[in-house]
């Protein structure tokens, strides 16, 4: 059944992974890579354009997505996603917190997840809209690029590009997750000790 779909959006040609990707952001199981991988093999030359097809398909239909799980809640996204990507999902959000969105779109777990979990738990558009343009433009862009400098025998470096993604970026996210969150604590520890001092020379002047 899902094959068959794939299929008829392989009918479409370019447009059908603008389709695909856009679906990918809001209900469809299966991830747009499939689609860009089969019509980068047709045409390697064509493979940056069909890259940013799939880039503003995802864009489009990430809000979507977003207002789907903003509007009916956890009971559609536990009815509409698998159990075990909605736990990796929660998971990498508890620890990394709203990085884990960006880390996210480097992952084998379709995007959908983390757009309908991001309504579900009120996280700002804007920022899941930020970083879903970061990751999924990484994504996009690297498979098209290797099949534009390789041609058909990019094939087989698809595979491993998510797995270089997380090796790669993900590291680099945990780090800025890092630096962010030491200086927003010294910031809370000043103004906490900046509060305090003002109090005591209330009580100084006021005694």
């Amino acid at each position: 059944m899902i094959e068959d779909i794939v299929d008829y959006v392989l009918n479409y040609g370019d447009w059908g992974l603008f389709i695909h990707s856009f679906a990918d952001a809001v209900i469809f199981p299966i991830p747009a890579l499939f689609t860009q991988v089969s019509l980068s093999l047709l045409d390697p030359s064509n493979a940056l354009w069909l890259a940013t097809l799939g880039f503003i398909g995802c864009l489009v239909g990430t809000p979507f997505g977003y207002w789907i799980g903003k509007g009916l809640g956890h009971t559609v996204m536990n009815r509409m996603l698998k159990k075990s990507w909605v736990d990796a999902a929660s998971r990498m959000i508890q620890k990394n917190g709203e990085a884990a969105i960006l880390i996210g779109s480097f992952t084998p777990i379709p995007f959908k997840v983390f757009t309908i979990l991001s309504g579900c738990l009120n996280f700002p558009l804007w920022r899941l809209m930020a970083y879903a343009a970061i990751g999924r433009a990484a994504k996009f862009y690297i498979v098209g690029l290797l099949f534009y400098l390789y041609g058909r025998s990019a094939e087989g470096m698809v595979k491993d590009v998510s797995l270089y993604l997380l090796l790669g970026v993900v590291p680099i996210v945990l780090i800025i997750v890092l630096i962010r969150k030491r200086k927003k604590r010294k910031a809370d520890q000043t103004a906490i000790l900046q509060e305090g001092q003002q109090e005591q020379q209330g009580q100084e002047v006021s005694s």
